[in-house]
């Protein structure tokens, strides 16, 4: 029998979700590519500012629904940042505590919004600990790690109720190209891109999936030779997106296509939007938007119009001191200019 707490904290979460309105779909111009639209599905608008919020909403829903969330009990979750934002306000909005287990070096703006909501930071110097400390932790304390690289597939409903595939075709309906031609997805746990290539299977729609993986993560590779045991020595330097393994998550066979994007380019494509958008987005929009960009060059040389769909997954303020600071990218990435100015002549 469903407990009053859990009823309590699942009418909770359904009525937060209530509250918030639809994320935008921003129509981007493009005059170099005549009758090619790019559209932007804008996640930064959630109450916590990115495309985790819906994952972090569904892995509560489906951690309450399986028994595994208990009244008191902590929540633990390894996470470079956004997740752990999104969790730590729903794991306060049904009072519950919560600990992020994260490598040091995550943005510190992510780090102090985490906080905000109540939540805990644990850090590891060594990022390949996170799943073996998350686990350590929940076990010590008697909690839930919700392991969001395990259960982002299978937490959120594909066939529709609202998810974010169902959302954009609704978006879509009177636009130019209803249908798009291509939707844009770069990779953290496989979550998005199984829900989005299992609702165009299930649906029926003659759009193709493209996934785009930043350098250092073993998605693009795992997808070209079906190897799970892949490791990258390092880790992605686009925070949310890329994985040094093979998550469970990870669907390759509902995926069209995939593009590996250098860094580089993620980057240039980041400030490139900035201009066009008027606001700062972050580093995995620029990953996104590069992968866009491709698709519209290949169309336009195909003499093919229609619609491209990319997610701006979360806000460029957060990475003030990384990303939009060129020392940082100097250091971190290298020298961007070559991609600034083959984005420019796109």
């Amino acid at each position: 029998m469903t407990s009053q707490w859990v009823k309590h904290a699942i009418n909770e979460i359904n009525a937060d979700f209530q509250r918030s309105a639809d994320t935008h779909l921003i129509r981007l111009a493009l005059p170099d590519y005549p009758g090619i639209w790019l559209y932007l599905k804008d996640e930064s608008t959630h109450p916590t500012g990115s495309l985790k919020h819906r994952l972090a909403r569904s892995l509560f829903l489906y951690g309450l629904s399986n028994g595994w969330i208990k009244q008191d009990r902590p929540i633990i979750e390894a996470s470079s940042g956004s997740t752990a934002v999104s969790e730590a306000y729903f794991a306060r909005l049904v009072g519950l505590p919560f600990i992020a287990v994260m490598p040091a070096s995550t943005a510190r703006r992510k780090v102090e919004q985490i906080t905000f909501y109540g939540g805990q930071c644990h850090f590891v110097s060594d990022p390949c600990q996170l799943y073996a400390e998350s686990e350590r932790l929940a076990r010590d304390l008697d909690g839930h790690f919700m392991d969001q690289f395990t259960y982002a597939e299978r937490a959120t409903d594909w066939r529709g109720n609202n998810n974010i595939a169902d959302s954009i075709f609704r978006q879509m309906a009177s636009e130019p190209f209803p249908i798009p031609d291509t939707i844009v997805m770069s990779a953290g746990t496989g979550g998005t891109s199984a829900t989005i290539g299992r609702y165009l299977r299930y649906q029926g729609h003659d759009t193709r999936l493209l996934v785009v993986d930043p350098e250092n993560s073993v998605f693009y590779d795992y997808w070209q030779q079906r190897d799970p045991q892949l490791t990258s020595a390092v880790g992605s330097r686009i925070e949310g997106i890329g994985r040094p393994r093979v998550e469970p998550s990870f669907i390759p066979d509902v995926i069209d296509a995939m593009l590996k994007v250098p860094d580089g380019a993620s980057i240039a494509s980041m400030l490139w939007l900035e201009k066009m958008l008027g606001r700062k987005v972050g580093a995995s929009t620029g990953t996104n938007i590069w992968g866009a960009l491709q698709v519209a060059k290949e169309m336009r040389q195909q003499g093919r119009q229609g619609a491209i769909v990319t997610l701006l997954c979360d806000s460029g303020e957060r990475y003030l001191d990384s990303y939009y600071h060129p020392e940082w990218v100097r250091e971190h990435i290298g020298d961007i200019s070559s991609w600034q100015q083959s984005i420019g002549s796109h």
